[in-house]
């Protein structure tokens, strides 16, 4: 079944602390919910589909019991960081299929407060992971991961630190302007270099920020938004993949799973990556902001160092503007699960409603996409396309 505007974005809620020790999980979750809902112009006793992942527990009964949900549907897919895009596919589907009439996803965590150092601890894997014997004695870094792809990528297509450098630069002039962002300063290609080495050949500022918070969407079915008094943002289309390690045998670095979301969300939504004029895509570290870019078709495999150079990616001055609320290198990336954030931002461009020093004029198209779990070892994505009706 196709889900190409079958379902609505009404509401949208990003929520504003960054550092929330004194809040519980549940706690930002239902204050999530409840900004989304009034954002939508709707209430709890709407809701009639519960969206969400890992990061809501063992099971989303405790949430769902946890803000009184009467449902006919629920969910709970747990694919990573990507997730949430993927929820927003499922939620359309469960609407197009008459299982639900409004869904609710939400997410929320706390690792800053937890201090995790997400991506330089060594991973410590369950036992009933099956590679887990011969992975867990080398002390892989999801870091160290990603120091690999990008050094390879530098390899084949003379990509330059440089280059590089230059996602964050963009990042973070689009996050003076967000006052909730962690990082508001502007960085420069200098400053990046300057940061120290994580794992060669990515420093510091080449890696996302660690924050508390979370997010919300709620989805309606036609009827209901066409009744509600926000501007209408219709899912277009969506993509999805687990992108496996082939048995051990990973011979190929770079190409990311949005090599097939991408292709899948676009085909659905009947456009092409050149009819986009916005994106929000996942920068949990910025060589992976450039293979994702690659991937879904912006700019030729290899070349994607060069797409991004000389401030491409910053809005009003580049061709494709992109995560202009400061994206997870520098604004938020709530319980290490960056996908919500991707999709509010959207919505937002969307409704006209970014701030104005960042908002893309006539913004009717926008992208969100991003991965999930760790690529090379279990890699997720996922593809939403969205538009302003």
């Amino acid at each position: 079944m196709s889900i190409h505007g079958k379902a609505y974005i009404v509401g949208a809620y990003e929520h504003p602390l960054r550092y929330a020790p004194q809040h519980s999980v549940a706690q930002l979750h239902a204050e999530c919910a409840l900004g989304a809902l009034a954002d939508a112009g709707l209430s709890l006793a709407d809701v009639d589909g519960y969206f969400c992942a890992g990061d809501a527990g063992v099971s989303p009964a405790i949430l769902v019991d946890h803000m009184n949900l009467r449902l006919r549907h629920v969910d709970g897919t747990e694919i990573g960081g990507g997730s949430y895009l993927a929820l927003i596919g499922h939620a359309a589907q469960a609407i197009a299929s008459g299982k639900c009439r409004v869904a609710l996803i939400t997410l929320a965590g706390k690792p800053r407060s937890a201090g995790q150092a997400t991506g330089t601890e060594a991973r410590q894997l369950g036992p009933d992971r099956p590679a887990a014997a011969w992975e867990t004695p080398y002390r892989w870094t999801v870091a160290g991961i990603y120091g690999n792809f990008a050094r390879r990528h530098m390899h084949e297509y003379g990509t330059t630190p440089e280059q590089l450098a230059w996602v964050k630069v963009a990042a973070s002039h689009h996050a003076q302007h967000n006052p909730h962002a962690l990082l508001r300063k502007v960085y420069s290609v200098d400053d990046v270099l300057a940061s120290p080495m994580i794992a060669d050949p990515l420093r510091r500022l080449d890696c996302c920020v660690i924050t508390d918070g979370g997010g919300a969407l709620v989805l309606a079915a036609p009827e209901v938004a066409r009744s509600l008094s926000r501007p209408r943002v219709r899912v277009l289309g969506c993509g999805e993949t687990i992108r496996t390690n082939n048995g051990g045998h990973h011979a190929d670095m770079l190409h990311t799973g949005a090599a097939r979301s991408g292709p899948a969300a676009f085909s659905e939504a009947g456009i092409t990556p050149r009819d986009i004029k916005y994106a929000s895509v996942y920068d949990n570290f910025t060589i992976m902001v450039i293979m994702q870019l690659e991937d879904l078709g912006f700019c030729e495999k290899g070349a994607g160092g060069r797409f991004v150079a000389d401030g491409n990616l910053i809005s009003g001055v580049g061709k494709l503007p992109w995560n202009t609320d400061g994206g997870g290198l520098c604004n938020n990336h709530p319980a290490n699960r960056g996908g919500i954030t991707k999709a509010i931002e959207a919505v937002r461009q969307l409704r006209g409603e970014a701030h104005p020093a960042v908002q893309v004029p006539n913004c009717d198209l926008a992208l969100a996409a991003g991965p999930g779990l760790v690529f090379g070892i279990g890699h997720s994505h996922a593809t939403v396309v969205l538009e302003r009706e």
